[in-house]
């Protein structure tokens, strides 16, 4: 066996070599019983890879050199391990961390460009700055900036911030005019309650966090990144703790007068509490999650739809919102035909909805998928019209089935002049086009009576109905005097009406 594998090459001892080898002593003590004495070479390879103690000095020994400070090749700054020391050495002060945030992605087809720019950076911030600032280059496109504690935090954080405005100035490079993206994050570091390496790798990770405060007290900033953790652990495994669930808010049909559909609107009832759409929605596409998610949700709809069949509810539309990530995947449309088959529902019962940014790009995939969902029967609607960069020859190429208003320009509609116009315009756009127009976010009866006056014939918000559980829903839908008392002209004189007959509460 010894003639196998030649003796390794002698080794720099090292604290990485030291680290490696407590770990395969731990693991040792773990599987003792398959290898007697794995434990003891271990321990004795720890043994072996301490680092040495100082020769001691003699008489015809060469004085020992200093460490030379380590530069980085490309920045020309010091590395982390001057600005540790100098961190440690006086004890309090503030450190600033500056990411240009374009490094990596320049780097993926240009690292020389990516390599100019942070060089253009690096000398900037030196330029900016009082020789006495330590300034390192401590990881691909980190800059880091410490200012000791004879300048006060405040005016620390201001020098910081007038640093990161600087920076953001045009780059001349071969390959162009960059704008480059500078993010900042500031800690006030003390020596007394936590370490100069724990303190800066702290600060790196923070960027990592995107709704992070960058302004926080750093307190708050590690409660912010450890909330935030766990809540994206805890969504993870939301699926498989059942915690999940839909919501059905109505989609009213004002010309017929009847419940015409629902959204399926997903909750999250995590354990301790429920978690609002808004604060977990964000961190289920930022970790990647949506994908799964969504499919979950359309199948789930698609489940309680084919149940709100038997009870012999007129015809109702589903309405399940698609994540960009899912519109990325191009069997899509294969695997909303299976779901269909897979409950018994038509084609047509299903509208999948769009944010106006995912319908609207202009990389093609999105067109493709569309044309390929509706040519199976799927209605397709484009949610939060009016809020993207719509692009009407793109409207015009692609053909939808609805554009849902969004509820920023619903609100109040009746009386603020500026939603007026772009309602008007919405409303004239769709009927040109010959697609449906719904007005989400109504909350209130003269947002209703104008939005009908002005050929508005669908709605959908909590005047008609809060999203409501799947029983609730059913009632709601098969409750057509209700509707009509809401959807009535002369509402002041059947007002009464509603507290007397409506003895049934509907709740989320």
């Amino acid at each position: 066996m010894r003639d196998r594998f030649p003796a390794p090459a002698p080794c720099r001892p090292s604290r990485t070599l030291g680290l490696v080898a407590l770990g395969v002593g731990v693991a040792g003590a773990a599987v003792d019983s398959a290898w007697p004495g794995l434990a003891a070479v271990a321990a004795l390879a720890a043994l072996s890879w301490r680092r040495p103690a100082p020769a001691a000095a003699t008489p015809d020994a060469p004085p020992i050199a200093p460490p030379r400070e380590e530069v980085h090749p490309v920045s020309g700054l010091p590395t982390r391990e001057p600005l540790l020391a100098t961190m440690a050495a006086d004890a309090r002060g503030t450190l600033g961390v500056l990411a240009f945030r374009d490094y990596d992605r320049l780097c993926a087809f240009d690292p020389q460009a990516g390599d100019r720019v942070l060089r253009v950076l690096a000398d900037r911030v030196r330029a900016m700055l009082p020789p006495s600032r330590t300034i390192a280059h401590v990881d691909r496109g980190h800059l880091a900036i410490w200012i000791d504690a004879a300048l006060a935090p405040d005016a620390a954080e201001r020098e910081l911030k007038a640093a990161v405005y600087a920076l953001g100035t045009l780059v001349a490079d071969d390959s162009g005019a960059i704008l480059p993206e500078v993010a900042l994050r500031h800690v006030a570091f003390d020596r007394a309650a936590e370490t100069a390496d724990v303190a800066l790798a702290r600060t790196i990770a923070s960027f990592a966090v995107v709704d992070l405060d960058g302004d926080a007290a750093p307190a708050q900033q590690v409660i912010q990144a450890r909330d935030r953790f766990l809540l994206e652990q805890d969504l993870r495994q939301a699926l498989a703790r059942a915690e999940l669930r839909l919501a059905y808010q109505p989609l009213i049909d004002a010309g017929e007068g009847r419940v015409c559909g629902a959204e399926a609107l997903l909750r999250w009832d995590r354990a301790g509490g429920a978690v609002p759409p808004a604060q977990f929605v964000p961190i289920m596409e930022s970790a990647g999650l949506a994908r799964d998610i969504g499919l979950w949700v359309m199948n789930a709809a698609l489940r309680q739809t084919a149940d709100w069949a038997q009870p012999g509810l007129s015809p109702l539309r589903i309405a399940v919102n698609v994540s960009g990530q899912q519109m990325t995947d191009d069997d899509l449309p294969a695997v909303v035909a299976r779901m269909l088959a897979r409950h018994g529902i038509p084609a047509d019962a299903l509208e999948v909805e769009l944010t106006e940014s995912v319908a609207l790009d202009d990389t093609g995939q999105a067109a493709r998928l569309v044309r390929a969902l509706r040519t199976q029967g799927v209605a397709v609607a484009i949610d939060d019209f009016g809020t993207g960069f719509s692009s009407l020859s793109t409207m015009r190429r692609l053909t939808f089935d609805k554009i849902k208003i969004d509820r920023e320009f619903v609100t109040d509609v009746h009386r603020r002049r500026e939603s007026q116009a772009i309602c008007q315009s919405v409303i004239a756009l769709g009927r040109g086009l010959g697609i449906r127009v719904l007005a989400e976010g109504v909350e209130q009866r003269a947002e209703v009576e104008w939005l009908r006056r002005h050929g508005c014939r669908y709605f959908q918000g909590y005047y008609f109905s809060r999203p409501l559980a799947p029983a609730d829903f059913a009632s709601f839908a098969a409750d057509t005097g209700r509707l009509a008392i809401l959807l009535a002209d002369d509402v002041a004189s059947l007002r009464r009406d509603i507290v007397a007959r409506d003895s049934v509460r509907f709740h989320a």
